[in-house]
């Protein structure tokens, strides 16, 4: 890991999609926000984990799968995992195209140097499988004797479930899982025997997010983004320590539960499901996030002021986002009176917070890497306000 990072804790997160499957008990984990049918033409779902009121970090958040970095991710001990990959470039993972200087640390970090052989994209997507597989008990691996397959063509990510959810029996998969949980050091012991690979294939680079200063506690988190899509939805558990409950829907579902104040997502996830609200169907949505990922991505760390009792949470990019971001690394706020000095609306890169459950997008930059902007305003439904 890398531990010269004083002020953030390395983590990965995966926006976990899957498709719908209309009838039997697939859908039995989701709770539609109403009758309207406001969401049908979303194809597919996205899973949120609500954390426990005695978190230490975002106590009851709807969040998206993640934890933090562990030794364990970055252990030699995964190259007998890996050993078919070893002559390939970051074990098969495709090569991205942004410059290494302009690439966030927490990918551009040589970790070599820091005494691990795996390479840092390889390690963050073992995070995220593993604490995906720790909270939810969605346990995404490749069986071994697929690898001839995926070292002729490891970039075929559009997952199916015969070879992307394990199929073990309930008991085995919770042994598994009590232990990993117990020590992360034995999610390479569960995939050396039950010869299966962490399908970092499947997770594609989406974004970084840094944790503002003083929002959030003293906790600060250098996250990597991570998108992955299934074909069905999987079975799902929480995990009753860490997650206290799990929930599939539709990204506009999603946002019209948090408007509603049924539920509150920060706003990373805000402005990564209104980003998904560009895609309806699983099938585009997949398609971007597999051919986008190449480009790389901004490491994006929000400058939080305050203004007319709202906090402004400033973007890389907008007009008075400070040139060195460092300094409020450092705790250095900018002070509201600079939103007051230039009214145009040239370059804007914020978020909105009027209170917890009211948040609006104000952005008029231009994406780079080619990605996308947020759908601005996702369509409540008419009938949501009828039904609380």
């Amino acid at each position: 890991m890398n531990t010269g990072l004083k002020q953030w804790k390395e983590a990965a997160s995966l926006i976990l999609t899957a498709g719908r499957t209309l009838g039997g008990n697939s859908l039995s984990s989701r709770t539609p926000l109403d009758g309207s049918g406001a969401s049908s033409r979303f194809d597919y779902e996205v899973l949120l984990l609500k954390r426990s009121a005695k978190s230490t970090f975002m106590p009851n958040a709807y969040v998206f799968p993640g934890g933090t970095l562990d030794s364990s991710d970055f252990s030699s001990d995964w190259l007998d995992v890996f050993k078919s990959f070893l002559n390939s470039p970051a074990f098969g993972l495709r090569s991205v195209e942004q410059p290494v200087e302009t690439r966030p640390p927490i990918f551009a970090t040589n970790r070599l140097k820091l005494g691990s052989p795996i390479p840092g994209e390889v390690a963050l997507r073992i995070c995220a499988l593993r604490e995906t597989f720790e909270e939810s008990g969605v346990l995404l691996v490749v069986p071994k004797k697929e690898e001839k397959r995926l070292i002729k063509s490891p970039h075929d990510t559009f997952c199916s479930p015969h070879y992307t959810e394990h199929k073990l029996c309930s008991d085995e998969l919770s042994k598994w899982r009590a232990l990993v949980n117990k020590s992360p050091s034995n999610f390479i012991r569960m995939c050396q025997e039950l010869e299966v690979l962490p399908n970092i294939w499947a997770l594609h680079e989406w974004a970084n997010w840094l944790t503002p200063i003083g929002i959030y506690g003293s906790r600060r988190f250098d996250t990597a983004f991570f998108m992955c899509c299934l074909q069905e939805i999987p079975s799902t558990l929480q995990d009753e320590k860490e997650i206290v409950h799990f929930q599939w829907s539709t990204p506009s579902e999603i946002l019209q539960s948090y408007q509603a104040r049924q539920l509150w997502i920060a706003p990373p996830q805000f402005y990564e499901l209104s980003r998904m609200c560009h895609f309806p169907l699983l099938n585009d949505l997949h398609s971007f996030a597999h051919q986008r990922a190449t480009e790389g991505c901004d490491q994006w760390l929000p400058v939080i002021v305050l203004q007319d009792q709202q906090y402004i949470s400033l973007l890389p990019g907008d007009k008075l986002y400070p040139r060195d971001s460092s300094k409020q690394a450092e705790g250095d706020h900018t002070r509201d009176s600079q939103l007051e000095e230039q009214p145009d609306d040239s370059d804007l890169h914020r978020i909105v917070i009027s209170d917890p459950y009211t948040t609006t997008l104000q952005i008029t930059v231009k994406p780079k890497y080619n990605h996308l902007l947020p759908v601005m305003e996702p369509a409540l439904s008419h009938n949501l306000k009828g039904q609380l």
